[in-house]
């Protein structure tokens, strides 16, 4: 069984959310309602996981107000965190203006040092046989492009289970190093496999190539329509999304793995994993932000 989860938010942020009826350019708009959330899809793993009772250590990088912000919040919300403090600069500030239409303004965040860099690589050379590390989210400019096909490569071989959740060549890469999960959308999976998967068939044909490079479990992320996992026991299972009102997309794939590792740490069994992550992403995609327990297993009595 699995022990401990740890994960890793290159570039966490404050998220601040604005709600505004109509936005106009060039005028002052007013707001109707404000939020401010932590933002990063490792620490949205890790929130989930807070929320359904499994412990997880957040890692990453964090730097001036803004870094202790995110820190704080995290731990008032009971995660435990470990993160690196960067000598300068500040993590980020993300705008999310809500109106007729979406739009995010996403702040650059600060330099990470080399030094800062090797701080997090003996922090991962302390995980344990059975320990999970879940990366996810792009690469920030001042971190070299290979940085997940490094930490992979470092913890090849030592017992260690990890979750991928990335994109295009990002993600290609590293299945030679037999990522535990991976949790690619549909989108995602037509460019992993360079076509656009047409039927339930076609898609288990795509996730079994992923696993012919080396995925050991690929759970795919097909929105309303729920999804399917295609286990490294060649079982295949296909669960649709309870019906709902989705009003946040934001944060509901990373709910999704992180519902389907408390699954299997709490069971072992893949099925009862991958129906408690489709009742976590579905629960966060009806919640404005990551969902709470209750909602979560009120969505799991609907999903057969």
């Amino acid at each position: 069984m699995l022990l401990l989860i740890y994960t890793v938010t290159f570039n966490p942020s404050l998220d601040y959310v604005v709600h505004v009826p109509r936005f106009s350019e060039g005028i002052v708009n007013r707001t109707v309602r404000e939020q401010l959330y932590p933002g990063g899809k490792g620490i949205n793993v890790s929130l989930m996981l807070r929320n359904l009772g499994v412990e997880s250590m957040a890692l990453g990088f964090v730097a001036g107000s803004t870094g202790e912000s995110i820190t704080r919040f995290l731990q008032e919300k009971g995660c435990r965190t470990d993160f690196i403090t960067l000598p300068e600069g500040m993590s980020r500030i993300n705008v999310k203006l809500k109106s007729e239409q979406e739009t995010e303004i996403n702040g650059q965040g600060p330099y990470i040092t080399e030094d800062a860099i090797q701080a997090l690589y003996e922090k991962l050379d302390k995980l344990k046989i059975g320990d999970v590390l879940v990366l996810g989210g792009s690469i920030p400019h001042t971190l070299p492009s290979d940085m997940y096909e490094r930490i992979l490569a470092r913890l090849y071989g030592r017992g260690i289970s990890t979750a991928v959740d990335a994109t295009g060549e990002l993600l290609l890469r590293v299945l030679k190093y037999h990522p535990f999960l991976i949790k690619p959308n549909e989108t995602e999976l037509a460019e992993l496999c360079c076509r656009v998967p047409q039927s339930d068939e076609e898609l288990v044909c795509c996730a079994r190539e992923l696993q012919a490079q080396g995925a050991r479990n690929v759970l795919l992320s097909l929105a309303e329509r729920g999804g399917m996992l295609v286990t490294e026991q060649g079982e295949i299972h296909r669960l649709y999304a309870p019906y709902g009102e989705t009003v946040n997309s934001v944060g509901a794939g990373d709910s999704m793995v992180a519902g389907f590792l408390a699954g299997f740490m709490q069971c072992g069994d893949y099925y009862e994993a991958f129906r408690t992550g489709i009742a976590a992403g579905s629960a966060t995609a009806f919640s404005e932000w990551i969902a709470d327990e209750m909602l979560v297993r009120q969505l799991m009595q609907r999903i057969k």
